[in-house]
């Protein structure tokens, strides 16, 4: 009896190769519909949040900095599944429900604003004060200073670390389906749940998220390329 299991086991190809053509094309289209909406628009919504956050950190209003810090402090100091099981699940106790893809949205959104504004508050303060000095030696206000001159050279220092961030934020997505947002993993296992073909898909599943951060690295190192033109040597 335990050669017969050995033997059929042994006959069963590794890679069901019909369960991978029916399930990848499925699997994408939820990719395209799903995570990757949902990651740029976290992304740039968190990116807002950060400029803000990181601003209201190096105002001189003691008050927004404070606000600042506690936001950032929370953040990060709590883990990103309990942030949107707060929303989707601890919001309704307040009488605010909200669907599961804006839920999604306004956790990793939070999210983002939080670590991203560390990034970009230590690119301003890596640009030399002597670029502010240019700045008001030409009659420039604090604001246009910071707009025109420190901002711009920030933006450049800041853009690996960002891009790094958003990397990590395609791979969060897939907490999402936690709170039921059939995104790429949610579709996985929905079609596991089906079929029991777990390993399989879940491997399919983490290809597709690496294709998807393989091909974003890419991207970044081209943009870090460009950008390195403008760097004096």
């Amino acid at each position: 009896m335990f050669l017969n299991n050995l033997l059929l086991a042994a006959s069963d190809p590794v890679v069901d190769w019909e369960l991978f053509q029916s399930s990848l094309w499925p699997m994408i289209l939820n990719g395209i519909q799903y995570t990757i909406p949902l990651t740029l628009i976290s992304f740039v919504c968190g990116l807002v949040i950060a400029l803000l956050t990181a601003l209201a950190r190096l105002s001189a209003s003691k008050i927004l900095a404070g606000i600042a810090r506690v936001y950032v402090s929370a953040i990060r100091g709590t883990p990103l599944l309990v942030q949107l099981f707060i929303i989707f699940y601890g919001l309704p106790d307040l009488g605010i429900v909200l669907d599961p893809f804006p839920s999604a949205a306004i956790a990793f959104s939070l999210n983002v604003g939080a670590y991203a504004s560390e990034i970009i508050r230590a690119s301003v303060l890596s640009v030399p004060k002597g670029q502010w000095e240019a700045g008001y030696a030409i009659g420039m206000t604090h604001r246009q200073a910071l707009m025109r001159i420190v901002l711009p050279q920030a933006a450049r220092v800041s853009i690996p670390p960002l891009s790094n961030t958003f990397i990590s934020l395609v791979k969060d997505t897939s907490l999402a389906s936690l709170i039921l947002v059939t995104e790429l993993f949610r579709k996985a296992q929905e079609i596991a749940a089906r079929t029991y073909d777990f390993m399989q898909l879940y491997i399919t599943a983490a290809i597709l998220y690496w294709v998807i951060c393989f091909i974003l690295s890419l991207i970044q190192g081209r943009v870090e390329k460009r950008l390195d033109r403008y760097v004096a040597k």
